[in-house]
Parts: C-alpha cells; sequence; structure tokens
C-alpha cells in the first residue's frame, strides 16, 4: 500500500516537471512583424505616385513652324508682331479671334497671313507645261497672226516712291542689330510728313522704346515706323497721302528730340537710306 502511494506521488512529480519545462520552451505562434521595403530601400512601403497630369496645349501649338504662323516670344505684344510681320495688327487680332489682345501666352502660335492665302516661302513652283513637237496651223498658210493683245503692267509693291519723313541731319545711321532704322534730329514741333501714300494702321505709344508712335502701311509689301513724336495728327484706319503731315517731332521715350524712322519689308527692317532719294 505504501509502495503504491510512493509510485503514484513519483509520477505526479515526474508530471508537473514535465509541463514545467513544457512551459519554458514555449513559443510564440504568432508570426514575427515583416518589414516591407520600397523599391528605393527606405524601409517604407512603395506608394505609387499618379502621373503628373500633361500640360496644357497653348492655343495653336499645331501650326508651330509653319509658313503663315508666328510662335509667341517673351516681350511680344500683338503691335510688335504686327510691325515685325508686316500686318497691322488689328488684323492680327481679327485673324486669331483674339478676345483680348493684351492677354498673349509666350508659345502661343498666331496666323500672322490672311486666312486663305499662301505664304510666299510656300508657293510651290509651276512646273513647265509639255507641248506636242509640232503644233498644228492656227491661221491658213501665208495668212498673218493676230496681234497678240496689249496687257497693261501691274504695278509692282516694290514701285514705291519714297521722300524724306522730316527735314535735319541724321545722327543715327541704320545698323540691323542695334537700330532698325535712322535717327533724324531736329527741334521740338518740326513737322514729321508720311513717305509714302499709306493708311495708318497704328498711333499710340504702346510699343516700349518708341514713345508716341505711327505706322502707317503702304502695300503688302511696306511699312514705315515714325517714333519719339510729341504730337500725333492721324487716328487708326485713316488713309494718308504722301507729304501729309502726320506728326510733330518730339523726345517722348527717347533721350534727345528725334524722329526715329524705319522701312519695313515684309516686316524685316531695312536700311532707308537705300530707299531715300539722295539729298
Amino acid at each position: 500500500m505504501n509502495g503504491l502511494r510512493s509510485r503514484t506521488v513519483t509520477a505526479l512529480l515526474v508530471t508537473l516537471v514535465a509541463l514545467l519545462l513544457a512551459g519554458c520552451s514555449f513559443r510564440s505562434t504568432r508570426p514575427a512583424p515583416v518589414e516591407e521595403r520600397g523599391a528605393a530601400g527606405q524601409g517604407r512601403p512603395a506608394i505609387a505616385i499618379p502621373d503628373a497630369e500633361p500640360a496644357k496645349a497653348l492655343p495653336g501649338a499645331e501650326n508651330a513652324g509653319k509658313p503663315g504662323y508666328y510662335t509667341v516670344k517673351p516681350g511680344d505684344t500683338v503691335i510688335r508682331i504686327g510691325l515685325d510681320t508686316g500686318q497691322n495688327w488689328r488684323d492680327v487680332v481679327r485673324w486669331n479671334a483674339l478676345d483680348n489682345p493684351n492677354l498673349i501666352e509666350v508659345g502661343q502660335v498666331l496666323r500672322v497671313t490672311p486666312p486663305g492665302t499662301i505664304p510666299s516661302d510656300s508657293v510651290a513652283v509651276a512646273r513647265p507645261v509639255t507641248t506636242p513637237s509640232v503644233l498644228p496651223s492656227a491661221t491658213p498658210s501665208g495668212a498673218a497672226a493676230p496681234a497678240a493683245p496689249v496687257v497693261p503692267a501691274v504695278p509692282s509693291d516694290e514701285d514705291v516712291t519714297w521722300i524724306w519723313p522730316t527735314s535735319g541731319q541724321v545722327v543715327a545711321g541704320f545698323d540691323e542689330a542695334k537700330n532698325k532704322g535712322l535717327d533724324i534730329a531736329g527741334k521740338a514741333g518740326d513737322a514729321v510728313v508720311a513717305s509714302g501714300d499709306g493708311r495708318v494702321v497704328y498711333a499710340g505709344a504702346g510699343l516700349r522704346g518708341y514713345g508716341n508712335l505711327i505706322i502707317l502701311k503702304h502695300n503688302n509689301t511696306f511699312l514705315t515706323a515714325y517714333a519719339h513724336n510729341q504730337t500725333l495728327l492721324v487716328k487708326e484706319d485713316q488713309a494718308v497721302r504722301k507729304g501729309q503731315k502726320i506728326a510733330e517731332m518730339g523726345n517722348t521715350d527717347a533721350d534727345r528730340v528725334k524722329l526715329h524712322f524705319e522701312i519695313r519689308r515684309q516686316g524685316k527692317p531695312v536700311d532707308p537710306a537705300k530707299y531715300l532719294p539722295a539729298r
């Protein structure tokens, strides 16, 4: 009896010891935390960044570089673009349906030739007409051929007879990089006259560096500009005749009283001294 009790106690002790050892060796069944690594190895989950919204295309961008179109540069105004392309700035506004001519953006592309026209640098060269080696006679043998009709000569835009816009000494000549025309000295109030027949396409002070300015359009090739006046005597869209007084000399936006005079051929400044008569 005592032996049985002793064996029972011993078994209980063994079981208790086994349970204690099992508790000491217990391991958590929870998984260890896992650190997600981004593509850059920063120890943070990678975050997908949505693509940036594409830049908004500026008006007329599809016409950039095409003949008859102009890409706006920093500092441009519609008035300057008209002068540089040989066009009336109001036509540029109309051709491009500009609601506010003062709001144009760098990179915007503007039409600077009338719609439906082909710019001169994009006109295709005509192919020669192939004719048969022997042409049928149009008149009986021995009869005199009828005289060809006389076709009157069409005046060319180059046929402009210019006069000096004012009297006075030339104090600065033409320099394509530094001076786009002639500077002619004089006294405040001296007469400034139209150098040729034309129409006023601009009269105002909206072009920096020119002061009170008048721009005349003479034909599809030539413009003239008259700058730094103290008084303007004509209005936009007014027709003027060669020699007509259009302004009085002054020094607006200039360091002295003078007339700055330009001739622009298809918008490009040319030396007025090559067009004006000798004096």
